[in-house]
Formats: C-alpha cells, sequence, structure tokens
C-alpha cells in the first residue's frame, strides 16, 4: 500500500511538474510573441519615422526639382515664344516686283554656251526674299510667248536688303550656224512668288538660240555676295 501511494503521489509530482512547466512555456512564448512584436513595432516605427521625412523631403526635392524644371522650360518656352512671336512680327516677306530695278546682260562664257544674268535690286525700304525660280517667258518677233522651264538646281536662300541684288540667269547652247529659228525680242520676268511681271528687252549681243525655246533653262535666284 505504501509503495503505491508513493507511485501514486510520484505520478501526481509529475504531472504538477509538466504541468507547471507547460505554462512556464506559454508564458515564455507569449512574452516573446510579445517582445517580437514590441520589436517590430519599434523597427516598424523607426523605419516609418525615417522613412516618412525623407519620402517628405524627397518629395518636396522632386516637386521642387520638377517645378524648378518645369519653371526653367516654361520660360524657355516662353522665351522661345516671345523670339517666335518676334520672329514672327519681323517675318522677311516676299520681294514684290514694284520694289525691284530688273535687268537682263549677256554674260555668254564663250561663244558656245549662251547665258543671260537677269539682276533684281531691292529698291524697297525693308528686307525681303527673293528665294527661288522666277518666271519667264521668251517674247519671240513672230509675237508669240513661250515659256521657260527650270534647270536642275535647288534654290538657294536669297534675302535681299535694301540695295542688295539678286541673279538669276537663263542657259543655253549657241547656235553658230546662222540659222536659228529663234528670234528673241524681250523676257518677261515674274519675281519668285510675285504675279506682277516685268518685260525686258533682248540684251543686244547675246548669242542666237541653238534648238527651239524649250532648250533654254532657268535657274534660281542667289545673292551676288
Amino acid at each position: 500500500m505504501k509503495h503505491t501511494r508513493l507511485t501514486a503521489l510520484a505520478a501526481i509530482s509529475l504531472a504538477a511538474t509538466l504541468s507547471l512547466t507547460a505554462c512556464g512555456g506559454d508564458d515564455s512564448g507569449t512574452d516573446s510573441s510579445a517582445k517580437g512584436s514590441d520589436t517590430s513595432a519599434s523597427q516598424g516605427g523607426g523605419a516609418k519615422a525615417e522613412g516618412g521625412p525623407h519620402a517628405k523631403d524627397g518629395s518636396q526635392a522632386g516637386g521642387s526639382q520638377a517645378g524648378d524644371t518645369q519653371a526653367g522650360d516654361g520660360k524657355d518656352t516662353k522665351a522661345g515664344a516671345a523670339d517666335g512671336t518676334a520672329k514672327t512680327g519681323a517675318k522677311v516677306t516676299f520681294c514684290k516686283t514694284a520694289d525691284l530695278a530688273i535687268d537682263a546682260a549677256d554674260a555668254a562664257p564663250d561663244e558656245t554656251t549662251g547665258r543671260i544674268n537677269i539682276t533684281m535690286i531691292n529698291r524697297g525700304s525693308t528686307t525681303c526674299s527673293a528665294t527661288g525660280f522666277a518666271g519667264v517667258d521668251i517674247k519671240d518677233a513672230d509675237h508669240t510667248s513661250n515659256p521657260i522651264e527650270r534647270g536642275r538646281a535647288q534654290p538657294r536662300v536669297t534675302t535681299l536688303k535694301p540695295g542688295d541684288a539678286a541673279v538669276f540667269n537663263l542657259a543655253y547652247d549657241i547656235d553658230t550656224s546662222g540659222k536659228s529659228l529663234a528670234s528673241p525680242t524681250n523676257i518677261e520676268v515674274t519675281p519668285p512668288n510675285e504675279t506682277h511681271s516685268v518685260t525686258l528687252d533682248w540684251p543686244a549681243g547675246a548669242g542666237d538660240i541653238k534648238g527651239a525655246y524649250t532648250d533654254v533653262q532657268v535657274y534660281p535666284t542667289h545673292t551676288t555676295k
């Protein structure tokens, strides 16, 4: 009986010990969890505390930089617009026929190459543009008018200040046979981008045209400077 009681007491004691150990483990786990939670919260709070101002500063800095960039771009754009307006306001217009003194002269470089130089001087009070091809018709002694085709050449910017001159030329082959069928008397010139024409005399001494008027070509204007 005594041995049985001791065994029973030992069993009860072991159960109590296990119970206390389990309770201690729960407490330890709870404390650890709470501690871990506190640590996480603390670290999280620290991250927020540090990240908040940095993020804010970064955002403000970014905003400021973006604002500066935008402001800079805005100023540049505004300045560009102002320049554009100024340029538009001072935009060069095409030369008017009435403001041009126009003359034709023989400029053949040799006996086989025909060239007529036509000079246009800006007699106006403002700068103008004579860029491009002039319209040219050659009038014949039989009272016909023959339009002249454009030569293969790219127009060059030809801006004329008051008093400046632009030149374009007519090119053709000279007929040395004495049997040319062309008898030019006048050159009708319409400056580039104009509708009003002037009639000039065919230059005295210019070589006879070989072939037909369709063999004559007009080239774009250029400045004499």
